[in-house]
């Protein structure tokens, strides 16, 4: 048996249905308060430099309200740092930001950007903040955020996801593979080894077999999911599919 699998539920796109209407409903706190409920072990939000969903005031609430980590997602600038500094999450996760694309396009570019991220880096471990850094399964990559002192990272599976998606089935298993050796690669650094982008049941039921992942955080999936079976309904199928992975005998 491998160890446990927790889920951290990302609640930015019940930000993105109230901020269609530009009024305070559906309130993503009370998203967050009923995804913990219901059994997720953490929650994410992403605050971007355009405030398209998540905005300062949900961050300040989910660290005053929630009972679970926040795991706060942001770039890798000055004014984000000040936030994270200010709300003391119980992680930042530093990711890539675009203002033109639509959602997170890949993995952060540790290696060549590492001067400009080991400040950012040690300002946020000096707070007391957990640094989590969301790469692509690459073994220069990996090294590099040990080096940078992070104690986790968490791994892109959008392009393992597409590939699945497309019936794609030798990039799939391609990227699978690149993502298992990753994990195996980065646990021996003695990195936390987290996932996510684009996982659904399916997806995350087959990576949960990979023992070396101690989290998945999934949001875009089972917000959408919610719509036709509820939240609560959707995260205890999540948290089925993931233990039938990771224990496949019972």
């Amino acid at each position: 048996m491998t160890g446990p699998l927790r889920l951290g539920v990302n609640i930015d796109h019940v930000a993105t249905v109230r901020n269609a209407r530009g009024g305070a409903l559906p309130d993503p706190v009370r998203a967050a308060l009923l995804a913990i409920e219901s059994g997720a072990d953490g929650i994410t939000a992403h605050l971007r430099e355009d405030r398209r969903h998540i905005r300062d005031a949900d961050i300040e609430r989910l660290k005053a309200e929630i009972s679970k980590p926040l795991n706060f997602e942001m770039a890798a600038t000055d004014e984000m740092v000040a936030m994270a500094r200010r709300i003391k999450p119980h992680a930042a996760c530093l990711v890539p930001e675009k203002r033109e694309e639509r959602t997170t396009e890949g993995g952060l570019d540790i290696v060549g950007g590492r001067d400009h991220l080991k400040p950012f880096i040690d300002a946020l471990r000096g707070e007391g903040v957990r640094v989590s850094l969301f790469v692509e399964a690459d073994r220069q990559v990996l090294d590099m955020a040990a080096e940078l002192n992070a104690p986790v990272v968490e791994l892109h599976t959008g392009s393992w996801c597409e590939a699945v998606a497309h019936g794609h089935e030798a990039a799939a298993a391609r990227e699978l593979r690149r993502l298992s050796e990753g994990a195996a690669y980065g646990a021996s650094l003695g990195l936390e080894m987290h996932a996510g982008h684009g996982l659904d049941f399916a997806t995350a039921e087959t990576l949960a077999a990979v023992p070396d992942f101690a989290e998945f955080n999934i949001g875009h999936f089972l917000i959408g999911e919610a719509i036709f079976t509820g939240l609560p309904a959707a995260i205890w199928t999540m948290r089925a599919a993931m233990e039938r992975g990771r224990n496949p005998a019972g």
